[in-house]
């Protein structure tokens, strides 16, 4: 008799999520109902293997389970059961629905109370931006809330770690505590749930209320828990409240991974749960990777273990064959090299949707370096940020800069660089200098409206082309003619219908531009979740609405998380990301490529003066000071993952690419670096590929 609870454990590629699409198919064999199934996973995106499960042809028809997050759960549970919570949580509206809060519209409300406190110079003592001090104050309330904190704790547990080195920090601290205070009273005033009110809603009211707790014990029976080492220290808490009314439990947890801690993941704790279990797999035999990728994988081990780095491990191959190096004097050598080989692989029939190129950032020029000399190549590429601004994608500048061209009444006015670049990509017949010329010559700040192409002189015309004209023209005459319109329209109304009445159109930039397309579409997504949020009954003046968009998008608004850019994956096209969101992919590709191997960046985490991960976290004592020999401890902890996880996920090689001098054209000799360097010292042969600046 198969066991009621298991608990399978072993690094990525040893075959785990296989095993628990293998269980689902056992019980629905059994005769359980799909609909009494939870698949439970820390991030929607990594549902997607039992997505693809469930639509192959081969599956049950019609059995489809529930995969949800912690989140889902605890908004469709609100949804429904919001009266029974809404006045014990001290919400002033108690009888009317609540709005529920994106990233985006959550940033929105947090800048009224930003601004105030910027303009009032309480952040003077610290350097960090606006934009920053809202996003680090939003996250201090998501990890008070998946931590089960108290507001008031945050800022006493950061103010204890920091020891008082630094008399201005604590000062701060208490700010942005009072930044999110302040945010949380206007949520319980205006009957608004943003993330952290949401989780602290589900675990801390309706879990306890009687009536949930017969509805979720009715529905769900088994509980299929994926990816356990992401998933917030609240998740063992749901679990735990669910545990002895299941019939049958199977928890899923990488020993390897524990990528989110940044965004408050417990992996210790999720571990904690085996103790729940009945019985206990440990999966350690890797099915994906090749005899020298998994000799690599101990090599790293043997190295980041101080009483075992001066021992050679018994190694099943020699490591150096896993992987290709290729050190460089600078930085454009190193693009090159890159290109080179991701050309031959391709033209040895290799896919490009199984070669990963990856950095510890991937900047603006790096990608636009790639995805040019790539595409000039005939090699197909998407890329994605998802730590990225909206205003920073050139897609959505560009559209952003001439919504601001078709709202002259608004009085801003862009910079003419800014409407030469919009032009260049939105006409093809532009290059940069002609766009720059067109631009200087029918725009100015001082005016409100584009000027005229037809009445340029001859000679500035037949440098830009009649063609270019023409459809500038076309363009300029749409924005005249919207601005004129009696009838306002809302913000994502107005984005959709310049990108389909023009911008898409064929001889347009954005015709055919895949990648431009996902971005506008998830600008035109964004406007439209802000203007349900904010005015969910209309409006009089959609104008003024847009106007307030576009003045938060140009603030620094961070994008929510959209799954059809992490769908792109599907795409047959070569992948240029940051290495942690090629891991939250949890995707294994063929080929990888790491580039800047000297950089500091693959060991250090960003600065966060107004909060810390590991500081803000249940299993972290509240009155311990934060040392740096703890920081060291915790970058390498942190580095030693990230290459086991990049390792483990790669089926046939690694191209390693070194340049002594970074793109800011500074000497590299950052910790990963040395730990290559080391590897090849004690396994000679084959040796590396020659230093290409002295060939």
């Amino acid at each position: 008799m198969p066991p009621r609870s298991s608990f399978i454990k072993g690094p990525a590629g040893t075959g785990k999520t296989s095993f628990a699409i293998q269980h689902i198919r056992a019980l629905l064999d059994a005769g359980a109902a799909p609909e009494r199934m939870l698949v439970l996973v820390p991030q929607r995106t990594l549902g997607q293997p039992y997505n693809l499960a469930f639509a192959d042809p081969g599956w049950p028809p019609g059995a489809q389970t529930d995969i949800a997050t912690l989140g889902g759960l605890a908004r469709r549970g609100l949804e429904i059961f919001w009266p029974l919570v809404a006045e014990k949580a001290g919400f002033a509206h108690p009888r009317f629905e609540p709005r529920f809060l994106t990233i985006e519209t959550a940033q929105y409300f947090m800048a009224g109370f930003v601004n105030e406190a910027v303009k009032a110079g309480i952040f003077d003592s610290v350097s960090v931006t606006p934009f920053d001090i809202m996003r680090q104050t939003l996250d201090n309330l998501s990890k008070a809330a998946v931590n089960g904190f108290a507001l008031s704790e945050i800022a006493d547990r950061l103010i204890a770690a920091w020891g008082g080195r630094h008399s201005s920090r604590p000062p701060v601290y208490r700010a942005s505590a009072d930044l999110a205070q302040q945010f949380r009273a206007h949520c319980l005033a205006n009957n608004l749930l943003d993330f952290s009110l949401q989780i602290k809603l589900y675990m801390d009211y309706l879990l306890a209320e009687p009536l949930y707790s017969t509805y979720f014990r009715e529905r769900y029976r088994h509980l299929i828990a994926d990816n356990l080492e992401e998933s917030f220290p609240v998740v063992a808490d749901f679990v735990r409240w669910a545990w002895d009314n299941l019939d049958s439990a199977l928890l899923v947890y990488d020993t390897d991974a524990g990528y989110r801690v940044f965004l408050g993941a417990d992996p210790a704790g999720m571990e904690k749960l085996q103790t729940l279990c009945e019985e206990i797999q440990i999966r350690d035999q890797s099915l994906n990777t090749t005899a020298p990728l998994i000799a690599l994988t101990a090599e790293m081990n043997t190295l980041f273990s101080p009483d075992r780095a001066d021992k050679t491990p018994d190694l099943p191959a020699n490591p150096r064959a896993g992987f290709t190096y290729a050190a460089h004097r600078f930085y454009p050598q190193m693009i090159d090299w890159v290109i080179e080989h991701v050309a031959a692989l391709i033209d040895a029939g290799v896919s490009p949707r199984e070669i990963v190129v990856l950095a510890p950032f991937l900047g603006d020029s790096l990608r636009f370096a790639l995805t040019t000399r790539l595409e000039e190549r005939g090699i197909p590429v998407i890329s994605h940020r998802p730590s990225r601004a909206v205003r920073d994608e050139p897609a959505a500048r560009a559209l952003l800069t001439l919504t601001l061209l078709a709202h002259p009444d608004w009085g801003i006015r862009p910079p003419v660089l800014d409407v030469a670049d919009a032009l260049r990509q939105v006409i093809p017949e532009l290059d940069p200098v002609r766009a720059w010329l067109l631009a200087q010559i029918v725009y100015s700040p001082a005016r409100e409206a584009l000027g005229s192409f037809d009445i340029i002189q001859p000679n500035a015309q037949q440098r830009i082309t009649y063609v270019a004209g023409e459809k500038y023209e076309y363009l300029r005459q749409w924005l005249l003619d919207y601005y004129a319109e009696e009838i306002e329209i809302p913000p994502d109304h107005f984005l959709s219908r310049l990108f389909g009445e023009v911008l898409a159109q064929p001889g347009y930039g954005f015709h055919g531009n895949l990648e431009a397309g996902r971005i506008i579409a998830e600008l035109v997504e964004s406007a439209r979740k802000f203007r349900q949020t904010l005015y969910p009954d209309g409006v009089e003046h959609w104008r003024n609405v847009s106007r307030n968009y576009v003045d938060l998008v140009q603030e620094g608004l961070l994008a929510a998380l959209y799954v059809a850019s992490w769908r792109d994956e599907q795409k047959d096209a070569v992948f240029l990301a940051p290495a942690y969101t090629f891991l939250m992919r949890n995707r294994w590709v063929d080929y990888q490529f790491w580039l800047d191997v000297g950089s500091s960046h693959w060991f250090e985490r960003l600065e966060q003066p107004l909060t810390h991960p590991y500081v803000l976290s249940r299993n972290y004592p509240p009155n311990q000071i934060w040392t740096d020999d703890m920081e060291t401890s915790s970058r390498e902890a942190n580095l030693h993952r990230l290459l086991l996880g990049l390792t483990r996920r790669c089926r046939q090689h690694l191209y390693i690419g070194i340049a002594d001098l970074g793109e800011q054209g500074y000497e590299q000799r950052g910790p990963l670096l040395g730990i290559m360097q080391q590897i090849v010292q004690r396994n000679p042969d084959p040796v590396a590929e020659p230093d290409e600046s002295t060939s």
